[in-house]
């Protein structure tokens, strides 16, 4: 069994971000070196992202300019999604 080598590297993480996912690794039983290490795998197994990215069309663009300046925006619950799901 050969043990892997381990290198220290510095990158720029968004802030709120990086402590969100902090505590979510925390539950996992994850350090942040070790989900990045596990993403980094996952890149090198796919030969590309482990996840769909695309282009958003124009509808989507817009739709995500608006939600970042708050247009058009609506507030809803977990029970009202589900009785409009079951209606």
């Amino acid at each position: 069994m050969t043990i892997p080598v381990k290198e220290t590297t510095s990158i720029k993480l968004d802030k709120e971000i990086k402590e969100s996912a902090k505590k979510i690794f925390k539950e996992l039983g994850l350090t942040m070196g070790e989900a990045v290490n596990i993403f980094l795998n996952q890149v090198t197994l796919h030969k590309g992202l482990p996840f769909e990215v695309k282009i958003p069309n124009e509808d989507t663009k817009n739709a995500i300019n608006d939600a970042r300046k708050g247009i058009n925006m609506q507030t809803t619950s977990l029970e009202d999604m589900i009785k409009e799901k079951n209606a």
